[in-house]
């Protein structure tokens, strides 16, 4: 018999499996010390990056997707 593999929670909680299956993550540095980051910076970090190549099917396995 196999044993099923566990989610991966702490994971879980940072990555969002898209509907196209891409992984989608936030980005760093913009939770606090923000008054010091240029307006430029603070618009490039509140957006989501996609992971991509061998990191996002590592994700994958972890999330069971």
């Amino acid at each position: 018999m196999k044993v099923k593999m566990k989610t991966h929670k702490g994971l879980k909680k940072r990555v969002k499996i898209t509907g196209s299956g891409k992984v989608k993550r936030h980005r760093c540095n913009g939770s606090h010390l923000l008054s010091n980051k240029s307006s430029k910076r603070l618009r490039a970090i509140k957006g989501t990056a996609i992971v991509e190549g061998a990191k996002a099917q590592k994700i994958r396995t972890l999330l069971g997707a």
